[in-house]
């Protein structure tokens, strides 16, 4: 196991295998898209696999492929294949928007996948057409239903957008009543590819709380998982539960335990720094392992106390989410 200078776990590694996706979310990326970078210049999946060899050597033990949206990159079955191989890796699991996964479902199954993150902010059509500037909802909900069918753990993330999905919070939370998931309420963070969309974030972890005990005053907190992101609750006789996520306020920071790196192969120790180490640029130059470990644990000891201290030593963020990793 490794700490960091604030003597916090380093475990789990957020992987982005690519900057592409195949939905425009306004809070993620503008309309038109971003510019998505050559794939000379993405981390190669054989560059990917030596990376989580050595950080699993150092105590990683958990990874989630990220994106963009991951199975938009092809080869992403037969490099999950090697990834579940790993010595030292007990756990992967993996983010998608859902659209392209149902047929992979059965292999991830024999894979070993550990849990899968949906990404849905609303169970109507139209307001999922105006979120994500796609009509894509059936094939989303196809791919909800069968991992469900195949007992695959869920979360589903939906982030709290003001005029946009609030009508969604009862209606995603009706959703854990039969089935056995976790539906996820996050706060929006700056990454849209231009900045935060409003002068102050009015859906804020205490708000999403006050909605849910209005609509279901008999919700009860359950204790929160170790290095949770994310505040824990249930309704009582329900079959799943309800978590929300300060991403914005950033008050899980003390107990982070996460590591991201994009698909360009830049280190981030925090979600809102702007990038530690260009670790594509050791790997092209000859490092060997025992560089790359040198420069990994340079970079953990000099890690932000706080997203907040990690923003003050930045320009202001103007990335889109689908750069840095989810």
């Amino acid at each position: 196991m490794i700490f960091d200078n604030h003597n916090r776990p380093i475990s789990y590694l957020r992987l982005a295998v690519t900057d592409r996706c195949n939905l425009r979310c306004f809070y993620c990326m503008p309309e038109e898209g971003i510019k998505y970078l050559p794939k000379h210049q993405l981390l190669t999946y054989e560059e990917m696999e030596r990376l989580v060899r050595v950080l699993a050597k150092l105590g990683v033990s958990k990874v989630r492929l990220t994106g963009g949206e991951p199975f938009v990159r092809n080869g992403l079955m037969e490099f999950l294949e090697q990834l579940a191989s790993i010595d030292g890796i007990q756990e992967w699991n993996i983010t998608t928007n859902g659209i392209l996964t149902a047929p992979h479902i059965p292999e991830l199954v024999r894979l070993g996948v550990g849990s899968v993150n949906l990404s849905i902010d609303t169970l109507d059509r139209e307001r999922f057409r105006l979120i994500t500037r796609r009509d894509e909802l059936p094939a989303v909900r196809q791919t909800l239903d069968a991992l469900l069918a195949h007992q695959v753990p869920v979360k589903l993330n939906a982030v709290v957008m003001e005029g946009k999905n609030i009508e969604d919070i009862p209606l995603l939370s009706e959703l854990t009543r039969e089935s056995p998931i976790e539906v996820r309420f996050i706060e929006e963070m700056p990454f849209n590819g231009g900045g935060s969309h409003y002068p102050v974030l009015t859906w804020t972890h205490q708000r999403i709380l006050s909605e849910l005990k209005s609509l279901y005053p008999d919700i009860q907190k359950i204790p929160d998982p170790a290095n949770s992101t994310s505040y824990s609750y249930q309704i009582p006789g329900y079959k799943g539960t309800i978590g929300i996520i300060a991403a914005f306020t950033r008050s899980f920071c003390g107990s982070c335990n996460r590591i991201r790196l994009t698909a360009q192969g830049t280190l981030k120790t925090c979600l809102y720094d702007s990038g530690v180490l260009d670790v594509r640029a050791l790997l092209r130059s000859g490092a060997d392992d025992a560089d790359l470990t040198a420069a990994f644990l340079k970079a953990f000891a000099h890690r932000p106390k706080n997203g907040f201290e990690a923003e003050q030593q930045r320009s202001p963020v103007t990335e889109s989410m689908s750069t840095i990793g989810g």
